[in-house]
């Protein structure tokens, strides 16, 4: 039946690092759909009925790719099993992110230091984390995730198994390595059991709705209003990170290319397209590559 060639294909996959928690439970889902169908194989009319199935366009793309992918990989050993060509299209926009001004980010964690202190160290663990994820691009989870044995020598902090599974070291800027250094000083001498780098009242790993919550206050405290309908958000200060690294980056071909692959590394990306992505994010780069294709083309009428 499907369900081992499911459970074969995951497993695989996973020892590689993936965590595929949405794929596991669609494919299993697929597999049990198969068994009422009576296939043994792969087929395309089977999955994209089960792929109907779903409530919405994004959720029977995502269904239906995920079957397909699964599909290659028996069809390299089994040609009959079939791959299933999608026709439910999604939509790929994403958002266009608010990218912070150097100086509100000195007011955001201006603001942090304002907090009510309820708890040991509540305003530096706020200002710390609104420092570090502007100084490095983490996402948040990351940041939350981290423990005390994870800042290591020489100003490098490694991240464990993050969202796509690839742990990674991150050389930290000098100003940025010496305020985590400052705060982790403090942190050390609380006696508590959690080794979490951040910690919330009830000394654990803070949850991210905390954090988002706090960051709204902050935010407020710091008086940065929006100017779209959907405000200014504490992910946000990572697409900063990303928009000034490429701001910094020379218009040479090759440097590009390096440049890229070093930002899509330490950000921890999997696929470098979602760095091209920033390329687009903000009118100063749109700017600039329009510049760059201007001085290009003139060039080549010469």
């Amino acid at each position: 039946m499907l369900i081992a060639h499911v459970e074969h294909y995951l497993s695989l996959r996973q020892t590689l690092g993936y965590k595929l928690r949405e794929t596991s439970a669609n494919l299993r889902a697929f597999a049990k759909f198969t068994i009422h169908r009576g296939d043994t194989l792969v087929r395309a009319s089977t999955a994209v009925d089960w792929a109907t199935e779903a409530p919405s366009p994004h959720a029977r793309h995502v269904r239906l790719r995920n079957v397909a992918h699964l599909a290659r990989f028996l069809h390299a050993e089994d040609p009959t099993h079939e791959v299933p060509s999608n026709p439910f299209h999604t939509s790929t926009r994403r958002r266009l992110p608010y990218i912070y001004k150097r100086g509100e980010i000195v007011q955001l964690v201006g603001a942090a230091s304002r907090l009510r202190e309820w708890y040991p160290l509540r305003r530096q663990v706020y200002m710390t984390i609104l420092g570090l994820i502007a100084a490095t691009g983490l996402r948040i989870s990351e940041a939350l995730d981290l423990r005390l044995y994870d800042s290591l020598p020489d100003g490098i902090l490694q991240i464990r198994r993050p969202k796509f599974g690839k742990s990674r070291l991150l050389p930290l800027h000098p100003t940025a390595a010496s305020a985590l250094d400052h705060y982790l000083e403090q942190r050390r001498r609380l006696a508590v059991t959690d080794d979490h780098v951040f910690l919330s009242a009830g000394n654990q790993r803070i949850a991210s709705s905390t954090v988002e919550y706090t960051f709204r206050r902050i935010r407020r405290l710091a008086g940065i209003t929006p100017t779209r309908t959907r405000p200014p958000r504490l992910h946000d200060l990572r697409h900063t990170f990303a928009t000034r690294a490429l701001e910094q980056c020379s218009t040479r071909r090759e440097a590009v290319a390096r440049h890229f692959v070093a930002l899509a590394t330490y950000m921890g990306h999997t696929d470098i397209a979602h760095t091209f992505w920033y390329l687009e994010a903000t009118p100063e780069l749109m700017t600039d590559i329009a510049a760059a294709a201007e001085a290009l083309i003139a060039k080549e009428d010469l």
